[in-house]
């Protein structure tokens, strides 16, 4: 689990395999502190297990599926990575609940500013967009945020100067790809009422 705070923006220092299999190689300091080979670390929101680890890198591998429901497989050498190391039974719960596992990749439509922030509209895939609701939290990129207004297609987000300066959305433009993972709670509720739903007749 964990919470959706940003502790550190690592930076991919290197890349390996192909579309079966990717090895990346992030460069960081602080989500190394206390980790140790086979533990989690949430790279830009999707939980991925820390396979070598050195003084100032970690390496984590994805296969076919990660790739798959991911945007972590278009991350190229130079590029920053939001790093989150999993939570402790005793942290304080900063953020909301978020497992780390991605429900869905969603494209930025537009940026703008707005007054000391940024303003970010998210196109959401269909299949997502029945869990956005106003005032109610989304991971974007590994990042906690409040849906400001739940559009026809997707979302937006307030982005305040914390957020900006202290991870990766601040370099968000127009067709960026971002890991979504939507309200835990929500698709739990949604789970256990379906039984109950009756099914609809002919008109």
């Amino acid at each position: 689990m964990f919470t959706g705070l940003v502790e550190e923006v690592g930076t991919v220092v290197s890349r390996s395999g192909d579309d079966g299999a990717i090895r990346l190689v992030v460069a960081a300091r602080t989500v190394i502190e206390g980790t140790a080979l086979g533990d989690s670390i949430a790279v830009d929101g999707a939980c991925l297990t820390v396979v070598h680890l050195d003084a100032d890198a970690f390496a984590v591998d994805m296969v076919a599926e990660t790739i798959r429901r991911t945007a972590i497989g278009s991350r190229a050498v130079g590029d920053p990575v939001n790093l989150e190391r999993a939570l402790r039974v005793g942290d304080r719960l900063g953020g909301h609940l978020v497992q780390g596992h991605v429900d869905g990749v969603g494209t930025v439509t537009a940026t703008r500013p707005e007054g000391e922030g940024v303003r970010i509209a998210v196109h959401v895939p269909d299949d997502l967009r029945r869990y956005i609701v106003e005032k109610g939290s989304i991971t974007v990129d590994g990042v906690s945020l409040t849906v400001a207004t739940a559009t026809a297609d997707g979302f937006e987000v307030a982005l305040i100067p914390h957020t900006l300066e202290h991870t990766t959305l601040g370099r968000l433009g127009p067709d960026h790809r971002v890991n979504l993972e939507v309200d835990l709670v929500a698709k739990y509720v949604e789970a256990l009422h379906a039984p109950y739903q009756q099914p609809k007749g002919p008109a």
